[in-house]
């Protein structure tokens, strides 16, 4: 192994690890004889065990960061245990928003690198990254000094159990921060949602363009209800203003591997397809017989999204 000791930052939500916290956990496992996990909130206790179980000998909890962005209390107590002399060889950090945070304000109180948007990592740490569109993939490697800061790209590795018993929980203290903790959340907003996560859910159906008008994504979102599934979103209908960014699938969006993608009206223009082209099976409609979607396809129906999908409705309809 390349690495003594990895950190990973573990991101939670509802008092459960979220997926891509497993995910870089279990590629820590492959990386560094050593993990520990980095949490905040008041829940730290409640998932140690998820934790532990996909290979977290410690979790250091920064505890409840009140109504703070958890940015700076976070990286300031990681930098001080580093200049402490508790010093990882490497950390890391999904591309989720409070990561990214972290990652960019440790980068900046220890005076090293990030590479961001990885997509492999060797154990000898040199990282992988797509870049135009996902079309490429570059290579890249730290000459500095360590930790070597990662930002991953979610779905990158597969999540998988493997670790050992709960972690123990060690509550770090977080020195003052003084005006950069200044700010504070005053509201805050959950999308409702019904079924499974876009980014977590075995069945995604994605409506695009081709759909012709923002009433028309009910089809989609009745599709993927029917399927127990998530609907999903291309980034052109997102920016028109038709569904939430939440929804949108590609390159400034989520990236999801579901075991079926159903992509309706979608060409695939390539920062769509890097989002979901890891996807186990994909099925495409497009009525564009020549539309980049159907290059990576398992299934394609070259036709309407306006008449195959209410036909396709109707038959899983009658069928249940």
């Amino acid at each position: 192994m390349a690495f003594q000791k990895v950190w990973v930052v573990a991101e939670a939500f509802e008092g459960k690890p979220l997926s891509a916290t497993l995910e870089l956990l279990t590629k820590a496992r492959e990386l560094g004889a050593t993990v520990e996990a980095w949490c905040w909130g008041g829940d730290v206790e409640a998932y140690a065990a998820g934790l532990g179980e996909y290979g977290a000998s410690k979790v250091y909890s920064v505890g409840d960061v009140g109504g703070v962005l958890p940015g700076v209390p976070v990286a300031a107590a990681m930098a001080e245990a580093v200049n402490g002399g508790n010093k990882p060889d490497a950390v890391l950090f999904s591309t989720g928003y409070d990561p990214r945070d972290i990652a960019g304000r440790l980068s900046a109180k220890l005076n090293v690198g990030v590479l961001s948007n990885v997509v492999g990592l060797a154990e000898d740490g040199t990282s992988e990254h797509a870049v135009f569109g996902g079309t490429t993939v570059v290579r890249a490697a730290f000459s500095g000094d360590t930790p070597y800061l990662y930002l991953v790209r979610p779905k990158s590795f597969a999540a998988e159990p493997g670790g050992g018993g709960a972690a123990t929980v060690e509550t770090v203290s977080v020195p003052d921060a003084g005006a950069a903790n200044g700010a504070k959340i005053v509201q805050r907003h959950v999308e409702e949602r019904t079924g499974p996560k876009l980014d977590e859910a075995a069945v995604v159906v994605s409506g695009g363009r081709g759909l012709g008008e923002a009433e028309k994504f009910s089809m989609i979102e009745e599709l993927a209800k029917l399927l127990k599934g998530a609907p999903g979103a291309s980034r052109a209908i997102v920016d028109a203003g038709w569904v939430p960014y939440s929804y949108q699938v590609g390159q400034t969006g989520k990236t999801v591997k579901p075991t079926v993608y159903i992509a309706c009206g979608i060409s695939g223009a390539t920062q769509h397809m890097v989002g979901m082209k890891g996807s186990k099976n994909i099925v495409a409609i497009n009525k564009d017989q020549e539309a980049p979607i159907f290059s990576i396809a398992d299934l394609g129906i070259v036709g309407d999204v306006h008449k195959v999908l209410p036909k396709l409705l109707d038959a899983l309809k009658n069928r249940s």
